[in-house]
């Protein structure tokens, strides 16, 4: 599957906004019959497409109060130092995401936490603790204005700009 077209386009947007859609439901959002529908869903996720479907918990209501942006310095961005970082931080539950950056850093982590004090010993006791850490600047979320929102796809309709 190297080109999509617009009932791929369509199954991708209708996945993105409600991945618990049945396939009969998908199949009358998009225009197509069942069978060809769950055909091109399992494409789709077949070429990598679609890389899996997954619950979106509310933080808070779980008692993760707090979201930080931690940009981790390493003292050396070697391979080998940056693989070993990696590994180490790809282990950490507390990191929900991690972006290999460019500028000052090395890597940008989104990190949640129950509270301060929990970050703070998170902070004190892991991640200055991973393997050739230098430095970490903090900042953190006063308020979301969006998160997790669908990636937009108008770029891979025909005729939309690239």
């Amino acid at each position: 599957m190297e080109t999509l077209d617009k009932f791929d386009i369509a199954i991708l947007q209708e996945l993105q906004t409600d991945a618990r859609l049945t396939n009969t439901e998908l199949s009358a959002r998009v225009g197509l019959s069942a069978a060809p529908c769950w055909r091109r869903v399992r494409a789709l996720e077949e070429a990598g497409y679609i890389t899996g479907y997954r619950a979106e918990i509310n933080r808070q209501k779980i008692g993760l109060d707090v979201l930080a942006f931690v940009r981790l310095d390493a003292e050396r961005n070697t391979g080998d130092v940056t693989r070993e970082l990696e590994a180490a931080i790809r282990a950490l539950p507390e990191v929900v995401s991690c972006h290999y950056i460019s500028g000052t850093g090395t890597f940008e982590l989104t990190v949640v936490c129950r509270d301060l004090n929990a970050f703070s010993t998170f902070s004190r006791e892991v991640l200055l603790n991973l393997p050739k850490v230098k430095d970490l600047h903090t900042s953190f979320s006063l308020g979301e204005v969006k998160a997790g929102g669908a990636l937009p796809l108008q770029h891979l309709l025909p005729g939309e700009a690239r």
